[in-house]
């Protein structure tokens, strides 16, 4: 993966950081005005509001191109997560706009609450466009626009200015005891007047498992220090943990699995807006003895599983994307750098003393079993030296790769990532299998398409799911989950890659469509897991056929021609009747 910065004026206090947000989520670009003006005479009401489709990013001054709809069903299964939109649109000045939702109630007064919805409009920020994908950009070489993506549940209300759009997004966690039945609502917007809309939610007769217990190996790397950064808190410091907490709970509900774990500082290289400091420190004595410090490491990494984040924790990196190891040398006092290469005598002993220490108090905390050495898109004979040290140091060692498809090294590998244009043999992933090894895959800078920029199609989010389960890989990796650009709630272009590629959420923290998608994305790959097994349980070779089918539609080619939205929408239908 290519990796890829001070946010203005966002603060602890949660009063004066929702106004901060607010302010973001109202900026305005210019458009001509004579534009706007004839696009919204054409409306008969100077105030629209009404649902729309969930797969859109609408236009901030344009009206969408479809009617409102002033009802809408969802279809969902017990404990599952679901969400639609809608959108406010004025020809005049509205001076606030507040959302408010009922409970909903079934015939037989059964109930799903008010409090399991919410309610978030949704923020611009810049965007650019693919072009040329991965490498060095300068903002004035792609074109910029404004896209619809942050989605802000911090605030109470917003200011609509004329001829202006303001989508909000609706979602709804169905609890995992709700009867089946038909739950009915109300979703009232305040703005010139109240405008009620009926939201109703079909709960099928099959139960969802909640996100800890879900199959699909999501795989968002975290990056503990960007959120120091844009709250203005010390690095590690209590506060800091209390900030991330938020972010990590907010992840864990999207069923993540694995920890971020830097051992040494820059895994990365300085690829990315803020540092990637390391969890351990490095000392080496006078007598030339080696000390290693584990107390942020052990900290930080309870800290994580108890967010609900505790399956299994991947180290980075002995393979860095810069060979320069820091370390507090005693004997002279200061910070030094190790720049032995890999395979060296000298790197070998290096790393030798560590993870003969590292091991063992790995093995005093319970978490040996649960921990990789991680590896991120390195030359092979790096890597085929690395495997071979650690299976040294003790032959239970985990490896976790992201990058090509190696069969030289694919036995040692653990959690084997490949990239999008690749596949894994047949006979190959079916052994990882039954070895219980994990097989997934990730996008990045370089594909066009499927992917989880500012501009990337909302479904392409939601496709990814899909996609996973009809190449019966176990999930999905994307390098960053909050690795924040210099200003992210208003400009998401970085220096490097396309808009978007370095983060899926919001500082707030905020969610966002293309993490709610993704979301939306794993329940689906989720629920054809479960149907598939109750279909061969139960000897129903029609429905399964059925599935299967519609999962070989999901081809990566077929994007060129096919957009993610409808091919997702007619496979649907088969999880849901």
């Amino acid at each position: 993966m290519k990796y890829c910065f001070s946010i203005l004026a966002f603060i602890l206090s949660s009063a004066l950081q929702a106004q901060d947000v607010s302010l973001a989520l109202q900026k305005n670009s210019p458009l001509d005005a004579t534009e706007k003006t004839a696009q919204w005479q054409a409306l008969e009401s100077p105030v629209q509001v009404g649902f729309v489709n969930s797969n859109v990013r609408y236009s901030q001054e344009r009206v969408p191109q479809t009617l409102p709809q002033s009802s809408y069903t969802l279809a969902a299964w017990k404990g599952e997560k679901v969400h639609t939109q809608l959108a406010v649109w004025s020809n005049k000045d509205i001076a606030t706009v507040t959302v408010t939702v009922s409970d909903l109630k079934s015939g037989n007064k059964q109930m799903i609450p008010k409090g399991n919805i919410t309610t978030g409009f949704v923020g611009y920020v810049m965007t650019d466009e693919y072009k040329d994908g991965c490498g060095y950009r300068k903002p004035q070489d792609f074109d910029s626009s404004l896209v619809a993506d942050p989605i802000n549940t911090l605030v109470q209300s917003v200011v609509l200015n004329k001829n202006t759009v303001q989508p909000v997004w609706i979602g709804v966690q169905v609890p995992a005891t709700t009867p089946a039945g038909v739950y009915d609502g109300t979703v009232t917007v305040k703005a010139d007047k109240n405008y009620v809309l009926n939201l109703s939610v079909k709960v099928l007769d099959k139960v969802l498992p909640p996100p800890a217990q879900w199959a699909f190996n999501l795989d968002l790397w975290q990056h503990p220090a960007a959120i120091a950064r844009v709250h203005h808190v010390p690095l590690w410091s209590d506060a800091h943990f209390a900030l991330m907490k938020k972010y990590y709970t907010l992840l864990a509900s999207a069923g993540q699995k694995n920890i971020t774990a830097s051992i040494v500082n820059e895994p990365w290289g300085h690829q990315t807006y803020d540092d990637f400091p390391s969890l351990i420190q490095w000392i080496k004595k006078k007598d030339g003895s080696w000390q290693y410090d584990y107390s942020l490491f052990d900290k930080y990494i309870a800290f994580v599983m108890s967010c609900g984040i505790n399956q299994r924790i991947n180290c980075y990196s002995m393979v860095p994307w810069k060979i320069a190891f820091r370390y507090y040398d005693e004997s002279i006092g200061k910070d030094t750098v190790f720049t032995g290469d890999i395979g060296t005598p000298a790197y070998n002993e290096f790393w030798k003393m560590m993870l003969t220490d590292f091991t063992k108090h790995l093995k005093e905390k319970g978490w040996f079993g649960k921990t990789a050495i991680a590896m991120d898109e390195r030359p092979m004979p790096a890597m085929q030296s690395v495997i071979q040290l650690l299976k040294k140091i003790d032959k239970d060692w985990k490896i976790a790769l992201a990058g090509d498809y190696h069969p030289e090294i694919e036995s040692d590998v653990y959690d084997y990532c490949i990239a999008s244009r690749l596949q894994f043999p047949a006979n190959t992933l079916q052994l990882r299998q039954q070895q219980g090894k994990l097989s997934a895959w990730y996008t990045c800078c370089t594909e066009k398409y499927p992917n989880g920029f500012t501009f990337s199609p909302a479904a392409e989010h939601v496709w990814i799911g899909w996609y996973t389960a009809a190449k019966n890989m176990d999930g999905y990796l994307r390098w960053a989950y909050n690795s924040w650009t210099k200003d992210p709630l208003h400009d998401s272009r970085f220096t490097a890659w396309p808009a978007g590629d370095t983060y899926q959420v919001y500082p707030g923290p905020m969610t966002s469509i293309r993490f709610e998608k993704l979301i939306e994305g794993v329940q689906d790959f989720e629920k054809i897991r479960m149907l598939k097994e109750r279909y061969k349980k139960e000897g129903n070779g029609a429905k399964l056929k059925e599935l299967e089918e519609a999962l070989a539609a999901f081809d990566i080619e077929v994007l060129q021609h096919r957009t993610a939205e409808e091919m997702v929408l007619k496979a649907k239908d088969l999880l849901n009747r």
